[in-house]
């Protein structure tokens, strides 16, 4: 039996609602590539979670006047309803409050960590905000960043993906009052990553990765591997099971890393996964957690597929700061398959992207002038012609052969672009436009058959034809557009989410009916 392949999508922080930016970086394009590799037989798992004791989870708390679990499971609720109305299909959330035996597997192996000697204490400096009388980690802290100098949060740099150890950041401030931070002595507990480092050079060098990362990887080895802060001073989240320690909690991160390490024992796989999520978040899914699977001898994630900023206004997107297009408006305003496209097509792959709203209301309008448009003559045309029958006459027509060929080119193209190696959903997007363009062009240059008094036999074999690059749709867009290709499905009589190959460009038998929607196919 073939082992699963493992999809994973880094946990999205439930201090707000899933927003615009969310759906372009890891969670639709992690979805795609989980449609595509089960419609094509291989079986696969597609997996995250919810990163429920971030810090900024509790700032929320704090600057809202509610407790941190209610903001955690409020927008935990809404996110997972929003990634179920953009077609995101997860075979496992974990909900780290809610899952049986996750808070212990976590505590579990941090106390055996420790007892190792894999983490270890260490006494540092912690910015520390007087009026507050409160040491600052986390989200609680900003200031500049101490590798590149940008702004940025205690613990990461959002602009150049380095970690910080908050008391280095450049003139710290209280987030929660704005006053300039002290620092303190603070006694914590480190994982060294630079007792990793053979282990982590060699499976760096190993693993394909875009070169933006092998920088990073080059980089952080370059400057010595830091000590990662692994428990913080705090009242949110996994309390710390060693002596001493009592008044922190675990750090999310590692959390996720022990996270990690439990799927993959729960599920049976044998393999790492493909790992999707932001460059901001590189250090993390590039070091931080393959230490942790090192230090357990477990398997190390076997691809990265990561995104860029994806920017509103000039700005990337924000929960905290509430700069964003959040997902539930958009989808109530264009529908999955207009968003679910839109943000494949604009994906902040290798550089970043802006949204820009107009641009969302043009994509709308070309499924509507494209592929609507011609579906729609394509299905009254059969009914005014072929009575709302698939014609008896085999596919055929001036230009099929030559148009067969271009279609085995171009979906030979489109598993490229969908599959892991060569993963580009950019590139798959306009492919499938492509496809509608050419049976656009098909059609029109087919139709003149219909006036001539010989030509109705082949102005139906042409029709035929046309219901066979339809029928292939159903399989080729669906890891793209399910909901569309689903309803084109059920047209034509089909199963949606065939494997994307030269064998779904045939029709529906001889003699179907097609019971073709009343509103469009694809968006709405």
């Amino acid at each position: 039996m073939t082992a699963a392949a493992w999809i994973t999508a880094t946990p999205p922080t439930p201090n707000g609602e899933l927003h615009v930016g969310h759906l372009a970086g890891p969670y639709v394009a992690a979805d795609v590539l989980r449609r595509f590799l089960r419609a094509d037989g291989e079986p696969c798992r597609l997996t995250s979670g919810l990163d429920d004791h971030d810090s900024v989870v509790e700032l929320c708390a704090l600057t809202q006047g509610r407790k941190a679990e209610e903001v955690a499971d409020g927008y935990g609720e809404a996110i997972t309803v929003d990634w179920r109305r953009a077609g995101v299909e997860f075979d496992q959330v974990v909900h780290p409050r809610a899952e049986p035996g996750h808070l212990a597997q976590v505590g579990a192996l941090f106390r055996e960590l420790h007892a190792e000697g894999v983490i270890v204490p260490r006494s540092r400096l912690l910015p520390h905000c007087a009026p507050c009388d409160r040491l600052l980690h986390g989200a609680y802290v900003r200031g500049g960043c101490p590798s590149c100098g940008a702004p940025a949060q205690g613990n990461l740099c959002r602009s150049c993906a380095r970690p910080n150890d908050c008391g280095d950041l450049l003139d710290p401030h209280c987030v929660l009052c704005g006053t300039p931070a002290g620092l303190r002595q603070c006694r914590r507990l480190y994982l060294p990553l630079e007792n990793f480092r053979k282990e982590l050079t060699e499976y760096w060098a190993s693993v394909p990765m875009p070169p933006r990362l092998a920088v990073l990887c080059d980089r952080l080895r370059h400057d010595g591997l830091p000590e990662a802060a692994v428990s913080h001073p705090a009242d949110w989240g996994v309390e710390v099971p060693v002596e001493g320690f009592a008044d922190q909690r675990i750090d999310p991160r590692f959390e996720l890393a022990a996270g990690r390490l439990r799927q993959q024992e729960d599920g049976g796989l044998a393999a790492g996964p493909v790992e999707f999520f932001g460059f901001d978040r590189a250090y993390v899914h590039l070091a931080l957690i393959p230490a942790v699977l090192l230090a357990r001898g477990a398997a190390l994630p076997t691809g990265f597929q990561v995104n860029e900023q994806y920017r509103l206004d000039g700005r990337r997107f924000s929960t905290g700061a509430r700069h964003a297009v959040w997902a539930l408006d958009a989808l109530t305003e264009a529908g999955s398959d207009t968003l679910r496209r839109h943000v494949l097509s604009d994906r902040p792959d290798g550089r970043p992207a802006d949204f820009r709203p107009a641009e969302l209301d043009a994509t709308r309008e070309h499924l509507h002038a494209s592929w609507n448009r011609w579906l729609t003559g394509l299905f009254s045309a059969l009914r005014e012609d072929c009575d709302g029958l698939r014609p008896q006459e085999p596919a055929g027509g001036a230009g099929w052969e030559q148009l067969c060929e271009r279609l085995d080119r171009a979906v030979q193209d489109l598993r490229c672009a969908y599959g892991p190696a060569g993963f580009a959903p950019r590139r798959a997007v306009a492919l499938l436009d492509e496809v509608v363009r050419l049976a656009q062009d098909f059609h029109a240059v087919n139709a003149h058959e219909r006036d001539r008094p010989s030509g109705a036999s082949r102005y139906r074999a042409a029709l035929t034809a046309e219901l066979a690059i339809a029928s292939a749709l159903t399989a080729w867009a669906w890891p793209v557009m399910p909901e569309g290709a689903a309803r084109l499905a059920e047209a034509l009589g089909l199963t949606p989410g065939g494997p994307v190959s030269a064998a779904a460009l045939t029709p529906p038998p001889p003699g179907t009916r097609l019971v073709p929607p009343t509103g469009p196919v694809f968006g709405f």
